[in-house]
């Protein structure tokens, strides 16, 4: 790696300016990045879901979408350590290098490195350095020590986000529900998630999480690179080594311009000699006495003398340095002369403590084992097998007449007790909705539901109306949906109430 062939600005930078100059990386190199990125993850997101939706567990395709998020890393790291030196590759060619690129390091990051907090700053040392496992170790605690905790919090940040864009993705759906259905929709919605999600509403959570990955997946790793350049060049100096070469261009362009006089002079014909030109270039480029600097030979001078002792104390033009470390004190010192040894006490102790450990862990263990069937049944969906479908219910169409009867509650009752309760709650519904429509002087669209109608009870002057009305609307529902029948007392109280409130001849 050649530091003077890089395309950014090198100089020390905070953590946090670090990551700035790693994002606007990402952002010239934003399409070189995500067309990879897409093309190497739909792929896979299809047949991960199509694999779990064979098996039945459709959370299986989003845990290892998530599992796999370093190889896909990989894409972004690949296209920016290329980007810095100002040569994007291709799409044809990053998708070609995945193959072999950081092909030893990256079972680290799948198994036990998948945990690591500070990835996105200990890749870059694995897949791109090309150091064996020992010298990765080394590498990895002297570029991630002073940056490990600004690289979790990264991880974390970058983390929230994702869960906070698939969240946004998730409730933009409630956003085409109108005010007055909301409510009963998110009631629907938490009861759908409780009871069993269906495959499209897995399909969607799926699509959401993957989409989140995909937009932050790239930051993630570009702000990780940029901490990474960071530690290199505090601990390589290379923006130092930069000054350095650029100052020694400067004095070869220097030193090379009266050579090129002389040449120039010497073929035009002014000077007859090239030896000449040769000797006046190496008078100039000798280093210039005291005496040819300031005219006159030096003095003795006493102040001169005090300026070159203090130059001599300053820290940074002395060698000498003042060096403080922690040695510990002889074993004799350490050691009171009148103090019993306590070792083998301390000894016992350790030992006993370990084995206490053991034996809370073994009584934790049982215990589990134990209660396992109280906590098992909540893993629903995840360890146990897939219940048997269950039987199709049987649904009996009930048969109104298009006139409703003189005696509503006499006809009501004889449904009732010719043993057909549907019909009778559907009587007793249908007729208080008309009763209610003629008392509230509303007018209701053909095939209007429950919620609509309870929406123009509103309009009944007598607040007992409304109670009677929800009352009708409720016991409906619960024999129409959930095949819940109210018992006979509570029937026949609901029917005379109906009849007096509504002025039904009885």
């Amino acid at each position: 790696m050649r530091p003077e062939d890089l395309d950014v600005a090198l100089r020390p930078r905070s953590s946090w300016e670090a990551m700035e100059l790693g994002t606007a990386l990402l952002r010239r190199h934003a399409g070189a990045t995500w067309r990879p990125w897409l093309l190497a993850t739909l792929p896979l997101f299809a047949l991960c879901n199509a694999a779990a939706w064979m098996l039945g567990r459709q959370w299986l395709a989003a845990l290892l979408m998530w599992w796999l998020k370093p190889l896909f890393e990989r894409i972004a790291l690949y296209v920016l350590s290329r980007g810095v030196f100002g040569r994007a590759p291709g799409v044809a060619e990053t998708l070609r290098a995945q193959w072999r690129f950081g092909a030893g390091a990256m079972p680290g990051y799948l198994l036990w490195r998948r945990f690591s907090p500070a990835r996105s700053l200990l890749m870059p040392v694995d897949l791109l350095e090309g150091s064996a496992a020992a010298q990765r170790r080394a590498r990895r605690r002297v570029i991630g020590g002073p940056a490990y905790a600004q690289a979790a919090l990264l991880t974390w940040t970058c983390w929230l986000f994702e869960l906070g864009l698939a969240l946004g993705a998730v409730s933009t759906v409630f956003l085409a529900i109108p005010v007055d259905l909301l409510p009963d929709s998110l009631r629907s919605f938490w009861t759908m998630l409780r009871a069993g999600t269906p495959l499209p509403v897995q399909l969607g959570f799926n699509a959401a999480l993957w989409l989140a990955a995909t937009v932050v997946g790239p930051f993630y790793v570009a702000a990780g690179f940029g901490l990474y350049l960071n530690r290199r060049t505090e601990t390589e100096a290379w923006d130092v080594e930069l000054a350095f070469r650029r100052l020694r261009e400067r004095l070869l362009a220097r030193a090379a311009a009266p050579l090129a006089v002389a040449v120039l002079l010497a073929g035009a014909g002014w000077l007859p000699l090239p030896a000449r030109a040769q000797a006046q270039v190496a008078d100039e480029q000798a280093p210039a006495t005291l005496e040819q600097a300031f005219g006159a030979p030096l003095a003795d001078d006493a102040r001169f003398r005090d300026a070159a002792t203090r130059a001599y104390r300053d820290p940074l033009l002395s060698g000498k340095r003042t060096l403080v470390e922690w040695r510990p004190k002889s074993e004799k010192e350490r050691r009171p002369r009148n103090r019993p040894d306590l070792s083998g006490l301390a000894a016992l102790l350790a030992r006993l403590g370990e084995w206490g450990l053991w034996i809370v862990a073994g009584v934790l263990l049982v215990v589990v084992i134990v209660t396992a069937p109280r906590w098992l049944r909540w893993l629903r969906g995840s360890v146990r097998a897939p219940r048997a479908p269950a039987a199709t219910v049987a649904t009996v169409p009930v048969a109104m007449p298009d006139v409703l009867p003189d005696d509503i509650a006499a006809a009501a009752r004889r449904l009732w007790q010719a043993g057909r309760p549907r019909d009778a709650l559907a009587l007793l519904y249908r007729a208080s909705v008309e009763s209610m429509a003629a008392q509230a002087q509303v007018e209701l669209p053909p095939g209007a539901t429950e919620a609509q109608c309870l929406r123009a009870a509103r309009r009944l002057p007598l607040a007992a109306a409304r109670e009677l009305f929800a009352r009708v609307v409720r016991v409906w529902q619960y024999a129409a949906y959930a095949g819940r029948l109210p018992a006979q007392d509570e029937f026949d109280a609901l029917l005379d109430d109906a009849r007096a409130h509504w002025g039904w001849r009885g």
